[in-house]
């Protein structure tokens, strides 16, 4: 009877410990400086603990993004990136990380929707996230998503009535980004959240994740109400940095994931 009681307690406590745990997204711009470092670098981002990449598909006008993000994207470009690239970062990593495309609808419209998710489904990416898609014209693409089972994240903003949070969150999957910001990745601006997050909650079970202006001083901060953060131009900002070889420029990316995840679940 006493050995029930501990093997009982124990998983209680095991279940507590899972419900408990926030998740790291991670984006990186995909092939920069080129395609082996982000192979080598999304390895060493999942063993620091980052749960979801975001791979980020180089554009010459990323409008979501700060300058960092932004000048990363000019870089990866002028270095001559294209698609293939991407695929052939992808077909080598998403196998065992838990992959999302992240882009601008330019390149996808180019390509074609269709083209993008049935690469997806070979290399195994698990979805994609397009700021620029409004969640009217998402809609269009919505049975093409359903045909390969695709995820395309909801984006809820600060701006976002009530209504239109329901609206967004009712058919929202693996989980809703929640713009801590109203402008671009990168800044530090604060506001206080605490009704979108409400609304979110009371329309949807779909974990929520911030985004914007998340790095390892701002997370323990970022995560409070949340299941998840989102980090960006705190990673790439190492990687557009000269002053770094190609190793340090993982070493450092990959500590500073391990401290976010660490602070976010303290």
């Amino acid at each position: 009877m006493n050995f029930v009681k501990i093997e009982t307690k124990y998983k209680i406590g095991f279940f507590l410990m899972k419900q408990n745990d926030k998740k790291l997204v991670g984006y990186i711009t995909s092939s920069l400086p080129n395609n082996n470092f982000t192979i080598d670098l999304a390895y060493s981002m999942k063993e620091a603990g980052v749960d979801t990449l975001e791979l980020g598909i180089p554009f010459s006008d990323p409008v979501a993004d700060g300058p960092v993000i932004e000048k990363a994207n000019l870089i990866a470009l002028n270095n001559g990136f294209k698609l293939k690239d991407l695929f052939e970062v992808s077909s080598k990593i998403a196998k065992d990380i838990d992959t999302l495309w992240m882009g601008y609808l330019n390149p996808f419209y180019h390509f074609g929707m269709e083209n993008f998710l049935q690469k997806a489904q070979e290399f195994g990416i698990k979805g994609t996230i397009i700021p620029d898609l409004p969640y009217e014209m998402a809609q269009n693409f919505e049975e093409l998503f359903k045909k390969y089972n695709k995820t395309n994240i909801s984006f809820v903003a600060p701006t976002d009535s009530e209504e239109r949070i329901k609206q967004i969150v009712a058919d929202s999957q693996k989980f809703i980004y929640m713009v801590a910001y109203a402008g671009i990745t990168g800044s530090g601006q604060k506001e206080d959240l605490s009704k979108i997050i409400e609304n979110v909650r009371k329309y949807s079970n779909t974990p929520l994740y911030i985004g914007f202006g998340v790095d390892e001083n701002t997370c323990k901060e970022k995560i409070i109400g949340v299941d998840g953060v989102i980090v960006g131009s705190a990673f790439v900002k190492h990687i557009i940095d000269d002053s770094l070889s190609n190793d340090e420029k993982i070493k450092k990316i990959s500590s500073v994931a391990k401290e976010i995840k660490e602070k976010i679940n303290e």
